[in-house]
């Protein structure tokens, strides 16, 4: 069994639930058939291209000789198609190559690749982050030499923040840049954790680098951005970057992990001096949504994949498939996949609709929310295939071990709860958070517990408000997941009023059993207090 990419319930996500047609008076080319040929294509490649070349990656690998990395067998092919086909240009502007298309239909574009080759993903994903750092930060000249090649596909981006000794915390980080006479600097430093930082599948790698200009300000005041090519702008040679490790990761093994070096290598600064996270932001946000969308295609690889098995597996006289737990676990996997898919696609209509205040608020939830939902429906993908799920050749373990990163990277869930919490709530005393809690209210006729939900949601709300910063921290996470709970379930329970909505109602009614039924008891967690995390 290969992966298929699910049009149908993708196309229901993004009309009936995150409101995808609203985008129309922004963007007057979107009409259906467009939508239709667009996600047809994007399957193709996902199924054909992609799913096939899954499994083979994972036992293969990548490997690091002289400076260079070797990816696995199929890959050079696979992104030639992929670039070859323009999907990295849908939302590109296209003052530089793109198609202006909105995010949202470039992010379902992105489900069905992640869904069929996580380790793929990840490097299309972050060229995405780094056009939208450039077309938003950088300078006229900069754009006209990179954002082209990038949006084309014919280089790569990376982001490369995280060192030894500063992972979140990027204010203590030591990478250096020097003034040089011609406006360049010479980097100098280490990276760590950078996502395909070196490959042959593009002939030049532009690294977004977060350094620290000779004489800036201590903390995250004084750091700067710069662009880093591998290879020199002027003449063609080779920068005075190089990959000098690769981690050996729990999963994603397809996906090169690299430790970068920085010996004087020549870059140029992007947007002003010492304002380097505001630009490195724009691309932390956008790969935040991404990861976010990762948790939900991991799912639904993993649900595809246990339920073809169910379906095959024979045990005490019939089929798993329908034994009353097995299919249990198969529908509330699908029904937190619709209703997750939902949530990431309104985050990317909220951003296409510059409507700042609800893309700020739903992206946290985007990101932490769905991407617990990949690990959770990756578990229960193990679970259904039984003793299999526990061998590797099942390839069920594959899911899981790929899923369980991105609840780390982009910012821990932790640091998503923190950012939900102490900028998005308090920053507008709650306001968006009340909007969203009036649409469950306004979509609670068609599920049992949403008003419970949205209930606890407000009282909670109230209570971090108030709640001493401490207390606040000790229950941001348990807030996070109660306000994930109500918004993916406001969002499912609003697409029901469609004539095609009959399954998406039995879904409906598994998630308001399993998941909105049990959202208040999370009250208990957010109001436990900074001192009961102390008493052991």
């Amino acid at each position: 069994m290969t992966y298929a990419a699910p049009i149908a319930d993708i196309r229901f996500a993004l009309e009936a639930a995150a409101d995808f047609w609203s985008l129309r008076a922004r963007f007057p080319d979107l009409d259906e058939d467009l939508l239709a040929a667009i996600l047809e294509g994007a399957a193709q490649l996902a199924n054909d291209a992609l799913a096939p070349i899954n499994r083979s990656g994972d036992l293969a690998g990548v490997s690091l000789q002289d400076d260079v990395v070797t990816a696995a067998p199929g890959f050079a092919e696979a992104y030639a198609a992929y670039r070859e086909a323009g999907w990295l240009s849908l939302s590109a502007d296209p003052a530089y190559g793109g198609q202006g298309l909105p995010r949202a239909l470039s992010l379902a574009v992105m489900e069905t690749v992640q869904s069929a080759n996580m380790s793929f993903g990840l490097l299309p994903m972050l060229s995405l982050g780094a056009i939208e750092a450039l077309e938003q930060h950088g300078a006229p000249d900069q754009k006209a030499l990179y954002l082209g090649k990038l949006i084309s596909g014919e280089w790569a981006g990376t982001m490369n923040l995280t060192e030894p000794q500063a992972g979140s915390d990027l204010g203590v980080l030591t990478t250096k840049a020097v003034p040089q006479a011609d406006g360049s600097y010479a980097i100098s430093g280490q990276k760590i954790f950078i996502t395909w930082g070196e490959h042959e599948l593009t002939p030049n790698i532009i690294h977004l680098v977060l350094a620290r200009i000779e004489g800036a300000p201590a903390g995250s005041k004084g750091i700067s951005l710069f662009i880093v090519p591998k290879f020199r702008d002027e003449d063609g040679s080779r920068n005075a970057v190089r990959c000098i490790g690769l981690e050996e990761k729990m999963g994603i093994h397809a996906s090169p992990t690299c430790t970068m070096a920085y010996e004087g290598a020549q870059g140029w600064l992007v947007g002003e001096e010492n304002r380097g996270l505001a630009a490195m932001f724009t691309m932390m946000n956008s790969a935040r949504l991404n990861v976010g969308l990762q948790g939900v295609a991991i799912a639904e690889a993993a649900y595809q994949k246990a339920h073809a098995y169910a379906q095959e597996r024979k045990q005490s006289g019939g089929l798993i498939i329908t034994h009353p737990d097995v299919r249990r676990m198969l529908l509330l996997a699908r029904a937190k996949i619709q209703a997750g898919r939902a949530l990431c696609y309104a985050t990317a209509v909220a951003a296409d609709s510059g409507d700042k205040a609800r893309e700020d608020l739903l992206t946290p939830l985007a990101k932490a929310w769905c991407t617990e939902l990949g690990v959770e429906a990756a578990s229960l993908g193990v679970q259904v295939h039984g003793g299999m799920g526990f061998i590797e050749e099942a390839g069920a373990a594959q899911f899981y071990r790929d899923a369980r990163i991105a609840p780390i990277y982009e910012g821990t869930n932790g640091i998503q709860a923190i950012d939900l919490y102490g900028r998005k709530l308090m920053s507008d005393r709650g306001e968006a958070m009340r909007a969203l809690i009036a649409e469950a209210h306004a979509a609670s006729g068609k599920a049992l517990h949403l008003k419970e939900a949205a209930q606890a949601l407000d009282h909670a709300t109230d209570y971090m408000l108030s709640a001493p910063r401490e207390d606040g921290l000790a229950g941001a996470f348990e807030y996070l997941m109660l306000a994930g709970d109500v918004a993916a379930g406001t969002l499912l329970a609003q697409g029901l009023s469609r004539d095609d909505a009959k399954d998406k109602r039995a879904l409906m009614e598994i998630y308001d059993a399993y998941v909105l039924a049990r959202a208040p008891s999370r009250l208990a967690g957010i109001k436990i207090g900074a001192g009961a995390l102390k008493a052991v």
